[in-house]
């Protein structure tokens, strides 16, 4: 056992935090609940939270313990989520770790001409099939942001180049209510009804709120509408801290903190044993030397999935990300220090694998380079089967030290079962120039091709693919009204 902050951690599980400090910010978060309040901008959420004990001053809302006290301890501990087939795919929940893409990025780096351009919806079509393919991609997000649609209902168009293209999970994202809405009126139909889909979800929407101590008018309409509908969400607000709260780590995590907690009350409110799922980073101080919104920095990795751990509710995290523009040594070092950070400290569902420049960038030869990060990580953090096979004391005594174990019937069942990177040269010098002496960023870019010239997702049905595309047309004709 590695003992680490007064907790007792197994194996390759780390915590930024032991108890003792998460429990002082959950103290700290319900003083700010209670004494200073949130603005909650939205009539419907103000009045159910004031009819479960809240009190409210105009948007102002202070929310007394007990009301946190009753939500924790109704919520799951769990979040499951299907694939498009109904098997399940994902349980969300303790050291369970699943990574996935992100959305809207607002360039590319087209990984056949190395050059910055601007994304069409078959870049968002092609993101989806490469993730649908990749085998340590657990879950598909849209990864960049159409310009050749409609923008004010860009994510109607992104949800429909999703469902068509992946069997996987899907975590969507939409900048307004109405496109919550018509996200899961597209899953439903895909489901075949409304209870079908709320058996075996095999979709998710992550709610963007404005911060810890202000809740967005959508985010609350968001929150309301798929808890009512028996529907799991990911709660996500987001602090920068010295910027919209203290530049301190425990004082910005504690009024960030405060707005998680008020969103698990709201949901819990509407329809007790709602999933949540909470945020897993963020919570630290912004890089005030650049004024960027930088997705990886040392200081608030692990920070919030720890009080994702107190509470053990499930943990939406970040990873495979970079700051960099180009796919350098930082591109690869972030990546993979991020990817491993989400791991180790038990984050469940981790989205924006291959965001690049602050998340205005994508890139499908990251996402490539990550599946194969994924890959060793995955190995080299995995337990190891210790057992009368795999100690294989009969196959010693029979060859003994001199014996040829390379042809032997027990290499030949066990010796597929390494990692094995599909990137990584490791052959001699004299082989990898016979090859070409390629760089990992050029064998990336030839895999990606690969993938997108052979994987064939499978296909919804006609009527389905129909149906979907009946609430796309009826979205895109609402807000031609407007």
């Amino acid at each position: 056992m590695i003992t680490t902050h007064q907790t007792n951690m197994a194996s390759a599980h780390y915590a930024r935090m032991g108890r003792q400090e998460c429990e002082q910010i959950h103290l700290a978060s319900l003083e700010i609940l209670q004494r200073v309040g949130l603005d909650v901008h939205d009539e419907k959420a103000l009045q159910v939270l004031v009819k479960g004990g809240a009190q409210a001053d105009g948007i102002r809302v202070r929310v007394p313990e007990f009301m946190v006290s009753r939500a924790l301890a109704v919520t799951p501990h769990r979040m499951t989520l299907f694939d498009r087939t109904g098997q399940v795919a994902m349980r969300a929940g303790g050291y369970n770790t699943y990574y996935g893409g992100g959305s809207d990025c607002l360039n590319i780096l087209d990984h056949r001409t190395g050059q910055r351009r601007k994304p069409a919806l078959e870049d968002v079509r092609q993101a989806v099939v490469l993730q649908d393919a990749l085998p340590e991609i657990d879950f598909v997000m849209s990864a960049v942001l159409p310009e050749d649609v409609d923008q004010r209902i860009y994510d109607r168009y992104q949800m429909e180049v999703m469902l068509n293209n992946t069997s996987k999970p899907i975590v969507f994202v939409t900048p307004d209510f109405e496109g919550c809405v018509a996200a899961v009126e597209m899953c439903e139909a895909v489901a075949g009804s409304a209870e079908a889909f709320q058996r075996r979800p095999f979709a998710t929407c992550y709610i963007n709120v404005t911060s810890g101590m202000i809740m967005n008018a959508e985010a609350l309409q968001k929150c309301m509408y798929l808890a009512g509908k028996g529907l799991p969400l990911l709660w996500i607000p987001l602090n920068a801290g010295g910027v919209n709260s203290p530049v301190t780590t425990a004082g910005c995590m504690a009024s960030m903190n405060a707005g998680i907690l008020l969103g698990i009350v709201l949901a819990q409110l509407v329809r007790e044993g709602t999933p949540v799922g909470v945020p897993g980073w963020n919570g630290g101080p912004y890089n005030l030397q650049t004024m960027v919104g930088n997705y990886v920095l040392a200081d608030e990795q692990g920070v919030p999935t720890s009080m994702g751990k107190y509470y053990d509710l499930p943990v939406f995290g970040l990873g495979g990300s970079t700051d960099s523009k180009a796919l350098d040594q930082q591109a690869g070092f972030e990546a993979t220090i991020s990817l491993m950070s989400a791991l180790l400290h038990g984050a469940n569902i981790v989205h924006d694998v291959a965001f690049m420049d602050s998340g205005m960038q994508g890139s499908f030869q990251q996402f490539v380079l990550c599946n194969d990060y994924l890959g060793f990580i995955r190995a080299m953090t995995r337990g190891v089967e210790v057992n009368q096979e795999t100690l294989a004391l009969d196959v010693i005594d029979q060859l003994g030290p001199t014996g040829n174990y390379l042809e032997h019937e027990h290499t030949i069942r066990h010796y597929r079962e390494p990692f094995y990177s599909k990137l990584a040269d490791k052959s001699p010098f004299a082989v990898w120039q016979k090859k070409g002496s390629t760089a990992m960023e050029a064998r990336a870019a030839k895999q990606v091709d690969a993938i997108l010239a052979k994987h064939k997702p499978e296909p919804l049905p006609a009527d389905v693919q129909e149906a979907i595309r009946a609430i796309v047309a009826r979205e895109q004709a609402w807000i031609n009204e407007q």
